[in-house]
């Protein structure tokens, strides 16, 4: 099974015959040091990178992970992600972006896949509510208040009101950490920069989430660039932003809640720097890894009747959303249902 790669530190990544070869830089910009310890990368085993450090590549090696169909993302020193390297768009179809378009140049059926994207969201924030309530968080009024504004969802007209809706739904998911959370306050969310442990996890979190999104999204004839809860912007791919609101409650705060309250990671594992608070080096490796646990993970899915991965689940969705602009089937998101 193919595994993403993080490279947390500055170094050179170049191709060996048919591997990879990573030799760490003691600091960015700089030759490799002699005595590095290079590290050896089989191509088969790889399906993408992430890179947090300086990286220095050649178009040589660009070339052959395009071929080989490997994606790298790139992150900058505060964490924010600032664009990717994704292979030829080999599956991109003339049909599916005519349907894309369409169903985004009409308003009633734009309106319907974007509250279907709130929809799934409001109902999966409420299921993470849910498995506290039942462990003695007493999450109850906060979950008729969310109850109440996902009613509104189907009354919306247009993104921007439902995008009111989903702001004040968050705002009371978000209000319901500090009961889940034992030893840090979640507070207001900020997030460019993140003011605290909690908010730097979660805008951590997104971003990881968001290239999970994107990278599904490329592995299928949809176009990244049109969306429909998000206005399509000319430097995003606003359609993996739509898909990752599904998402970010399955996959994210469920690790956010599992790595805080079983102390995997500490107050010693962030940094604070002129006002931001980011997760350092170790903080990062130990949160990407119980990321990736979580994305390893399998249940058995019901359409399917098989078990499948949360990280195969994003594919799904993008499947679904696809039979839907093409009007084969209608698009239900994906909801929770343990």
């Amino acid at each position: 099974m193919k595994k993403t790669f993080y490279l947390f530190n500055p170094g050179v990544l170049e191709r060996k015959d048919n591997t990879l070869k990573f030799t760490p830089c003691a600091e960015e910009g700089v030759m490799p040091d002699a005595n590095a310890q290079s590290r050896y990368l089989p191509i088969e085993d790889i399906s993408e990178f992430y890179v947090f450090g300086s990286l220095r590549a050649n178009s040589a090696l660009f070339n052959f992970l395009g071929q080989k169909d490997i994606a790298v993302h790139f992150f900058d020193y505060y964490e924010n992600y600032t664009g990717s390297f994704m292979p030829r768009d080999s599956l991109l179809s003339g049909k599916m972006l005519l349907a894309q378009t369409s169903h985004y140049q009409n308003k009633k059926k734009r309106m319907v896949i974007a509250r279907k994207f709130i929809e799934g969201a409001a109902y999966n924030m409420l299921k993470n509510l849910q498995y506290y309530n039942r462990r003695g968080k007493d999450m109850e009024g906060i979950m008729e208040l969310m109850s109440k504004l996902a009613a509104q969802i189907p009354m919306t007209q247009t993104t921007e009101d439902l995008m009111g809706v989903e702001g004040q739904i968050r705002q009371c998911y978000y209000e319901a950490f500090n009961l889940i959370i034992n030893d840090f306050e979640m507070g207001n969310r900020t997030k460019q920069p993140p003011g605290n442990e909690v908010n730097a996890l979660i805008s951590f979190g997104n971003m990881v989430c968001y290239t999970i999104c994107l990278r599904a999204i490329h592995q299928t004839q949809l176009n990244p660039t049109i969306s429909y809860l998000h206005t399509p912007g000319e430097r995003r791919y606003s359609l993996a932003l739509d898909i990752s609101e599904i998402f970010k409650p399955i996959i994210v705060d469920r690790v956010i809640f599992k790595v805080l309250n079983r102390k995997e990671i500490q107050e010693k594992h962030f940094d604070r720097k002129l006002n931001r608070c980011l997760l350092n080096t170790t903080g990062k490796k130990i949160f990407v890894k119980a990321l990736e646990d979580r994305l390893s993970e399998t249940f058995k899915h019901r359409s399917l009747n098989r078990s499948v991965s949360y990280r195969h689940l994003v594919k799904l969705e993008c499947y679904k959303l696809a039979k839907h602009l093409l009007e084969i089937e209608e698009y239900k998101p994906f909801k929770m249902y343990w």
